[in-house]
């Protein structure tokens, strides 16, 4: 004699949870500060400024540190881009120093990694970015997002609740995949460029 089926098998199954949309900050669904025309006059020549500078804080880290200074300028000689001497000049002087910079230094030194998706969960919300640069030590962790023809702040305080938003789920992720370890967070203006770190008490506040 068979035996009688059990419950489970003559129920319906339950229903798939839906998965939360996830918080992307890379993509902000809230308006971002005002950017930089491209068009022409002032403004144009800052945008292309941004732009020029964005490339090199990306290109820049993947040589040897003796040959930077000079590929930068080369970089920025070319015809192409239209730059007088003193243009030039200032450019590389300035992108440089950001590259020197003692407190984020190392996130532009061999071992940095640039371009770092990041997808995960906190606190049940899915987070999915990519950062900029990041570099993981056994102790510490930095990571840098670049913001390219933004005007920047005066000071953090007065960045942009967007992206104090977007670091502090960076951050939480972080925190998480890599427990124990402090993390410092700064956002990079290429109009200047400005390096600006970000305060952790600061954070704190819009963290997901």
């Amino acid at each position: 004699m068979a035996e009688p089926l059990p419950a489970w098998a003559r129920a319906l199954p339950a229903h798939e949870p839906v998965p939360a949309r996830p918080l992307a900050p890379s993509r902000p669904a809230e308006e971002e500060p005002a950017i930089r025309s491209p068009l022409g006059g002032e403004e144009g020549l800052r945008f292309r400024r941004g732009l020029l500078v964005h490339r090199l804080l990306e290109a820049l880290p993947e040589i040897p540190l003796e040959s930077r200074a000079l590929a930068c300028r080369r970089y920025l000689a070319r015809p192409a881009h239209g730059l007088g001497a003193a243009e030039q000049e200032a450019i590389a002087r300035e992108t440089l120093a950001v590259l020197a910079d003692l407190a984020f230094a190392p996130l532009f030194a061999a071992g940095s990694r640039a371009e770092v998706p990041l997808v995960g969960e906190v606190n049940g919300r899915v987070i999915a970015g990519q950062i900029d640069r990041l570099l993981v030590r056994e102790s510490e962790i930095l990571i840098v997002d670049y913001k390219t023809n933004r005007l920047p702040p005066a000071s953090a305080q007065g960045v942009a609740p967007l992206y104090l938003k977007q670091m502090a789920a960076y951050r939480a992720l972080l925190a998480r995949i890599y427990p124990g370890r402090s993390l410092r967070a700064a956002l990079l203006f290429t109009d200047g460029p400005r390096l600006m770190p970000l305060p952790n008490e600061l954070l704190d506040a819009y963290a997901p």
